[in-house]
Protein backbone atom coordinates (compact mmCIF):
# COMPACT_ATOMS: atom_id res chain seq x y z
CA UNK A 1 0.00 0.00 0.00
CA UNK A 2 1.50 3.80 -0.79
CA UNK A 3 0.16 6.75 -0.29
CA UNK A 4 0.52 10.65 -1.01
CA UNK A 5 -0.73 13.43 -0.03
CA UNK A 6 -2.07 16.97 -1.89
CA UNK A 7 -3.79 20.16 -1.35
CA UNK A 8 -6.46 17.95 -2.16
CA UNK A 9 -6.51 15.40 -0.05
CA UNK A 10 -5.40 11.80 0.01
CA UNK A 11 -4.66 9.15 -2.80
CA UNK A 12 -4.01 5.24 -1.49
CA UNK A 13 -2.68 2.90 -3.93
CA UNK A 14 -3.44 -0.81 -2.74
CA UNK A 15 -2.48 -4.12 -4.77
CA UNK A 16 -4.76 -6.89 -4.00
CA UNK A 17 -2.63 -9.68 -2.28
CA UNK A 18 -5.77 -12.52 -3.22
CA UNK A 19 -5.47 -13.39 0.62
CA UNK A 20 -8.25 -11.07 1.74
CA UNK A 21 -10.71 -13.45 2.44
CA UNK A 22 -12.86 -11.97 -0.13
CA UNK A 23 -12.44 -10.70 -3.86
CA UNK A 24 -15.53 -8.16 -3.10
CA UNK A 25 -14.09 -4.80 -3.66
CA UNK A 26 -15.11 -2.81 -0.54
CA UNK A 27 -14.17 -5.73 1.38
CA UNK A 28 -10.31 -6.07 0.01
CA UNK A 29 -10.43 -2.16 0.47
CA UNK A 30 -11.70 -2.69 4.07
CA UNK A 31 -8.65 -4.97 4.73
CA UNK A 32 -6.17 -3.17 2.59
CA UNK A 33 -6.73 0.31 3.98
CA UNK A 34 -8.66 -0.34 7.66
CA UNK A 35 -8.33 3.24 8.22
CA UNK A 36 -10.85 4.18 6.41
CA UNK A 37 -14.37 2.55 7.64
CA UNK A 38 -16.88 0.16 5.28
CA UNK A 39 -18.84 3.23 5.48
CA UNK A 40 -16.33 5.76 3.81
CA UNK A 41 -15.22 3.52 1.69
CA UNK A 42 -18.69 2.58 0.08
CA UNK A 43 -19.32 6.48 -0.23
CA UNK A 44 -15.83 6.96 -1.78
CA UNK A 45 -16.57 3.58 -4.23
CA UNK A 46 -20.17 5.50 -5.06
CA UNK A 47 -18.53 8.84 -5.88
CA UNK A 48 -16.39 7.21 -8.35
CA UNK A 49 -13.20 8.08 -6.06
CA UNK A 50 -11.86 4.15 -6.06
CA UNK A 51 -10.08 3.51 -9.75
CA UNK A 52 -8.41 0.74 -11.32
CA UNK A 53 -6.64 1.12 -14.75
CA UNK A 54 -7.44 4.69 -14.57
CA UNK A 55 -11.31 3.59 -14.67
CA UNK A 56 -13.98 4.46 -11.79
CA UNK A 57 -15.75 1.50 -10.19
CA UNK A 58 -18.57 2.63 -8.68
CA UNK A 59 -20.10 -1.06 -7.19
CA UNK A 60 -18.73 -2.38 -3.89
CA UNK A 61 -19.51 -5.83 -5.03
CA UNK A 62 -17.52 -5.56 -7.90
CA UNK A 63 -14.52 -8.35 -7.95
CA UNK A 64 -11.10 -7.71 -8.04
CA UNK A 65 -7.90 -10.29 -8.53
CA UNK A 66 -4.65 -11.07 -6.74
CA UNK A 67 -2.26 -8.38 -8.66
CA UNK A 68 -4.60 -5.96 -9.45
CA UNK A 69 -4.01 -2.40 -8.15
CA UNK A 70 -6.51 0.25 -6.84
CA UNK A 71 -6.31 3.97 -6.14
CA UNK A 72 -8.48 5.96 -3.64
CA UNK A 73 -8.40 9.43 -4.01
CA UNK A 74 -9.90 10.93 -0.83
CA UNK A 75 -11.04 14.04 -1.17
CA UNK A 76 -10.19 17.00 1.49
CA UNK A 77 -12.32 17.00 4.07
CA UNK A 78 -14.79 19.77 4.02
CA UNK A 79 -16.72 21.57 6.51
CA UNK A 80 -19.98 20.01 6.90
CA UNK A 81 -22.98 21.44 5.44
CA UNK A 82 -24.91 21.87 8.30
CA UNK A 83 -23.66 25.86 10.36
CA UNK A 84 -22.74 25.16 14.17
CA UNK A 85 -25.73 26.50 16.66
CA UNK A 86 -25.48 26.83 20.67
CA UNK A 87 -27.53 23.96 21.69
CA UNK A 88 -27.38 23.18 25.00
CA UNK A 89 -26.05 19.31 25.22
CA UNK A 90 -25.84 17.43 28.57
CA UNK A 91 -22.47 15.83 27.85
CA UNK A 92 -21.87 12.63 30.03
CA UNK A 93 -18.37 11.25 28.92
CA UNK A 94 -15.81 13.00 26.33
CA UNK A 95 -12.58 12.13 25.51
CA UNK A 96 -10.42 13.04 21.74
CA UNK A 97 -11.96 9.97 20.24
CA UNK A 98 -15.44 10.04 21.64
CA UNK A 99 -18.65 12.28 23.43
CA UNK A 100 -21.35 10.62 24.85
CA UNK A 101 -24.66 12.51 25.40
CA UNK A 102 -28.06 12.25 27.13
CA UNK A 103 -30.36 13.25 24.39
CA UNK A 104 -33.54 15.17 25.41
CA UNK A 105 -36.81 14.73 23.74
CA UNK A 106 -37.99 16.91 21.10
CA UNK A 107 -34.36 17.04 19.53
CA UNK A 108 -33.59 15.37 16.04
CA UNK A 109 -30.05 13.75 15.75
CA UNK A 110 -29.44 14.95 11.90
CA UNK A 111 -30.77 17.66 9.17
CA UNK A 112 -33.55 15.91 7.23
CA UNK A 113 -36.36 17.60 5.54
CA UNK A 114 -38.28 19.69 7.78
CA UNK A 115 -35.44 19.91 10.53
CA UNK A 116 -32.40 21.73 8.38
CA UNK A 117 -31.44 23.23 11.90
CA UNK A 118 -31.74 22.72 15.98
CA UNK A 119 -30.39 18.85 15.21
CA UNK A 120 -27.67 17.22 17.40
CA UNK A 121 -25.37 17.41 14.50
CA UNK A 122 -25.83 21.23 14.52
CA UNK A 123 -24.83 21.25 18.47
CA UNK A 124 -22.10 19.34 17.46
CA UNK A 125 -20.63 21.14 14.86
CA UNK A 126 -20.39 24.09 17.59
CA UNK A 127 -19.49 22.19 20.58
CA UNK A 128 -16.59 20.09 18.52
CA UNK A 129 -15.47 22.32 15.58
CA UNK A 130 -13.45 21.55 12.67
CA UNK A 131 -12.36 17.85 14.28
CA UNK A 132 -15.90 16.31 13.24
CA UNK A 133 -15.52 17.39 9.16
CA UNK A 134 -16.00 14.30 6.95
CA UNK A 135 -16.48 11.71 9.69
CA UNK A 136 -19.37 9.53 8.21
CA UNK A 137 -20.72 11.63 5.74
CA UNK A 138 -21.84 15.87 5.68
CA UNK A 139 -25.18 15.49 6.75
CA UNK A 140 -24.25 12.85 9.59
CA UNK A 141 -20.64 13.78 10.94
CA UNK A 142 -19.67 11.71 13.79
CA UNK A 143 -23.27 9.90 13.97
CA UNK A 144 -23.08 6.26 14.17
CA UNK A 145 -26.57 5.70 15.78
CA UNK A 146 -29.65 7.59 16.37
CA UNK A 147 -32.68 7.74 18.70
CA UNK A 148 -36.27 9.15 17.48
CA UNK A 149 -36.88 12.50 18.30
CA UNK A 150 -38.41 12.13 21.18
CA UNK A 151 -36.84 8.96 22.34
CA UNK A 152 -34.60 10.68 25.18
CA UNK A 153 -31.33 9.13 26.49
CA UNK A 154 -27.88 8.05 25.74
CA UNK A 155 -25.73 8.59 22.02
CA UNK A 156 -22.54 8.42 21.17
CA UNK A 157 -20.69 10.48 18.70
CA UNK A 158 -17.25 9.79 16.87
CA UNK A 159 -14.70 12.48 16.82
CA UNK A 160 -12.42 11.42 14.20
CA UNK A 161 -12.41 7.80 11.95
CA UNK A 162 -10.45 5.77 13.99
CA UNK A 163 -13.46 6.19 16.67
CA UNK A 164 -16.17 6.15 13.69
CA UNK A 165 -14.82 2.97 12.49
CA UNK A 166 -14.61 1.01 15.64
CA UNK A 167 -18.01 2.07 16.77
CA UNK A 168 -19.57 1.54 13.57
CA UNK A 169 -18.21 -1.91 13.89
CA UNK A 170 -19.46 -2.23 17.41
CA UNK A 171 -23.13 -0.98 16.14
CA UNK A 172 -22.87 -3.46 13.46
CA UNK A 173 -22.35 -6.66 16.05
CA UNK A 174 -24.69 -5.55 18.52
CA UNK A 175 -22.76 -7.33 20.99
CA UNK A 176 -22.80 -10.73 19.76
CA UNK A 177 -19.20 -11.25 19.66
CA UNK A 178 -18.05 -7.71 21.36
CA UNK A 179 -18.79 -6.30 25.20
CA UNK A 180 -21.31 -3.52 22.93
CA UNK A 181 -24.87 -3.10 24.96
CA UNK A 182 -28.36 -0.54 24.32
CA UNK A 183 -30.21 -0.99 27.22
CA UNK A 184 -34.16 0.81 26.84
CA UNK A 185 -36.68 1.38 29.41
CA UNK A 186 -40.07 1.73 28.17
CA UNK A 187 -43.82 2.48 29.24
CA UNK A 188 -45.92 -0.12 27.79
CA UNK A 189 -49.80 -0.75 27.88
CA UNK A 190 -50.63 -4.43 29.52
CA UNK A 191 -48.06 -6.75 31.60
CA UNK A 192 -46.89 -9.48 29.58
CA UNK A 193 -47.72 -13.06 30.39
CA UNK A 194 -44.15 -14.30 31.63
CA UNK A 195 -41.38 -12.02 33.15
CA UNK A 196 -38.93 -12.08 30.24
CA UNK A 197 -39.20 -12.83 26.45
CA UNK A 198 -37.67 -12.23 23.04
CA UNK A 199 -39.35 -10.64 19.83
CA UNK A 200 -37.26 -12.12 16.75
CA UNK A 201 -39.42 -10.67 13.95
CA UNK A 202 -38.02 -8.92 10.70
CA UNK A 203 -38.31 -5.82 10.13
CA UNK A 204 -39.41 -3.40 6.89
CA UNK A 205 -40.91 -0.65 5.64
CA UNK A 206 -44.74 -0.37 6.41
CA UNK A 207 -45.82 -1.32 2.98
CA UNK A 208 -48.93 1.72 2.66
CA UNK A 209 -47.55 4.18 5.03
CA UNK A 210 -44.16 4.96 4.52
CA UNK A 211 -43.21 7.33 7.38
CA UNK A 212 -43.76 3.75 9.39
CA UNK A 213 -41.84 0.91 9.61
CA UNK A 214 -43.60 -3.20 10.01
CA UNK A 215 -42.71 -6.68 11.10
CA UNK A 216 -42.91 -7.94 7.15
CA UNK A 217 -42.13 -11.10 6.11
CA UNK A 218 -38.67 -10.78 3.72
CA UNK A 219 -37.62 -7.63 6.13
CA UNK A 220 -34.56 -7.35 7.82
CA UNK A 221 -33.70 -9.55 10.69
CA UNK A 222 -34.46 -7.50 14.05
CA UNK A 223 -34.03 -9.20 17.52
CA UNK A 224 -35.64 -7.49 20.85
CA UNK A 225 -34.78 -9.23 24.34
CA UNK A 226 -37.51 -7.94 27.05
CA UNK A 227 -38.02 -7.74 30.85
CA UNK A 228 -40.46 -6.75 32.89
CA UNK A 229 -39.03 -4.19 35.61
CA UNK A 230 -42.66 -2.67 37.37
CA UNK A 231 -46.03 -3.64 36.97
CA UNK A 232 -48.96 -1.05 37.14
CA UNK A 233 -52.44 -1.16 38.46
CA UNK A 234 -55.49 0.50 37.21
CA UNK A 235 -58.33 2.21 38.98
CA UNK A 236 -59.94 -1.21 39.57
CA UNK A 237 -57.16 -2.79 40.50
CA UNK A 238 -56.75 -4.75 37.36
CA UNK A 239 -52.60 -4.51 35.52
CA UNK A 240 -52.56 -1.76 33.19
CA UNK A 241 -49.13 -1.42 31.98
CA UNK A 242 -45.80 -2.08 32.29
CA UNK A 243 -41.96 -0.97 32.57
CA UNK A 244 -40.26 -3.21 30.44
CA UNK A 245 -36.33 -3.09 30.15
CA UNK A 246 -35.20 -3.70 26.87
CA UNK A 247 -32.20 -4.84 25.06
CA UNK A 248 -31.30 -4.90 21.32
CA UNK A 249 -29.58 -7.31 19.21
CA UNK A 250 -29.98 -5.54 16.05
CA UNK A 251 -30.74 -1.82 14.94
CA UNK A 252 -33.45 -1.23 12.89
CA UNK A 253 -35.69 1.80 12.47
CA UNK A 254 -38.49 2.21 15.03
CA UNK A 255 -37.25 -1.16 16.39
CA UNK A 256 -38.19 -1.11 19.60
CA UNK A 257 -41.95 0.45 18.84
CA UNK A 258 -42.36 -1.82 16.34
CA UNK A 259 -42.03 -5.03 17.75
CA UNK A 260 -43.94 -4.49 21.08
CA UNK A 261 -46.74 -3.16 19.68
CA UNK A 262 -46.60 -6.68 17.40
CA UNK A 263 -47.13 -8.69 20.56
CA UNK A 264 -49.54 -6.47 21.77
CA UNK A 265 -47.88 -4.35 24.46
CA UNK A 266 -47.40 -0.84 22.17
CA UNK A 267 -45.53 2.20 23.86
CA UNK A 268 -47.76 4.44 25.94
CA UNK A 269 -48.13 7.78 24.37
CA UNK A 270 -46.62 6.37 20.80
CA UNK A 271 -49.51 8.14 18.30
CA UNK A 272 -47.96 5.88 15.33
CA UNK A 273 -47.79 2.38 16.72
CA UNK A 274 -50.32 2.40 19.80
CA UNK A 275 -53.19 4.52 18.41
CA UNK A 276 -55.75 2.19 19.36
CA UNK A 277 -54.93 2.07 23.27
CA UNK A 278 -55.76 5.64 23.59
CA UNK A 279 -59.12 4.19 25.13
CA UNK A 280 -57.24 2.63 27.77
CA UNK A 281 -56.45 5.67 29.42
CA UNK A 282 -59.80 5.57 31.12
CA UNK A 283 -58.52 2.83 33.42
CA UNK A 284 -55.82 4.89 34.74
CA UNK A 285 -56.35 6.74 37.86
CA UNK A 286 -56.59 10.59 37.34
CA UNK A 287 -52.74 11.72 38.54
CA UNK A 288 -51.42 8.75 35.14
CA UNK A 289 -54.05 10.43 32.90
CA UNK A 290 -52.83 14.13 33.56
CA UNK A 291 -49.01 12.79 33.15
CA UNK A 292 -49.44 10.76 29.71
CA UNK A 293 -52.03 13.58 28.26
CA UNK A 294 -48.89 15.51 29.56
CA UNK A 295 -46.09 13.36 28.16
CA UNK A 296 -47.00 14.40 24.47
CA UNK A 297 -44.34 11.31 23.07
CA UNK A 298 -43.51 7.31 23.00
CA UNK A 299 -42.25 6.59 26.69
CA UNK A 300 -38.97 5.35 26.30
CA UNK A 301 -35.89 5.91 27.31
CA UNK A 302 -32.05 4.64 26.17
CA UNK A 303 -30.79 4.51 29.97
CA UNK A 304 -27.74 2.32 29.07
CA UNK A 305 -24.68 2.02 26.76
CA UNK A 306 -21.79 -0.10 26.97
CA UNK A 307 -19.03 -0.10 24.85
CA UNK A 308 -14.96 -0.70 24.09
CA UNK A 309 -13.40 2.68 23.63
CA UNK A 310 -12.10 2.74 20.02
CA UNK A 311 -8.59 3.41 20.93
CA UNK A 312 -7.83 2.07 24.68
CA UNK A 313 -10.20 -1.03 23.96
CA UNK A 314 -11.68 -0.11 27.86
CA UNK A 315 -14.94 -1.42 28.34
CA UNK A 316 -16.89 1.65 29.32
CA UNK A 317 -20.16 1.84 30.41
CA UNK A 318 -23.10 4.43 31.11
CA UNK A 319 -26.47 4.91 33.07
CA UNK A 320 -28.61 7.68 32.52
CA UNK A 321 -31.33 8.01 35.15
CA UNK A 322 -35.13 8.44 33.41
CA UNK A 323 -36.00 11.98 32.15
CA UNK A 324 -38.41 14.45 34.33
CA UNK A 325 -41.71 13.92 32.34
CA UNK A 326 -40.95 9.77 32.39
CA UNK A 327 -40.26 9.80 36.21
CA UNK A 328 -43.70 11.61 36.67
CA UNK A 329 -45.38 9.20 34.32
CA UNK A 330 -43.93 6.60 37.11
CA UNK A 331 -44.95 8.01 40.03
CA UNK A 332 -48.24 8.61 39.12
CA UNK A 333 -48.49 5.21 37.82
CA UNK A 334 -48.07 4.11 41.04
CA UNK A 335 -50.26 5.86 42.79
CA UNK A 336 -52.57 4.39 40.96
CA UNK A 337 -56.05 5.88 42.32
Amino acid sequence: MQSSSSNSGQRFKVTVAGDEGSARLDRVLAVRQPELSRSRLKALILAGSVTAGGAPIRDPAYHVAAGDTITIDVPEAVAAEPAGEDIALDIVYEDDDIVVIDKPRSLVVHPAAGHETGTLVNALIAHCGASLSGIGGVKRPGIVHRLDKDTTGLMVVAKNDRAHKSLTEQFADHGRTNQMRRGYLAFVWGVPNRQRGTVDAPVDRHPYAREKMAVREGGREAVTHWEIRETFNGRDGKPVAALLACQLETGRTHQIRVHLAHIGHPLMGDAVYGPHFKTKASHLGPQAQAALAGLGRQALHAYLLALEHPKTGEILHWEADLPEDLLLLQRALRAAL
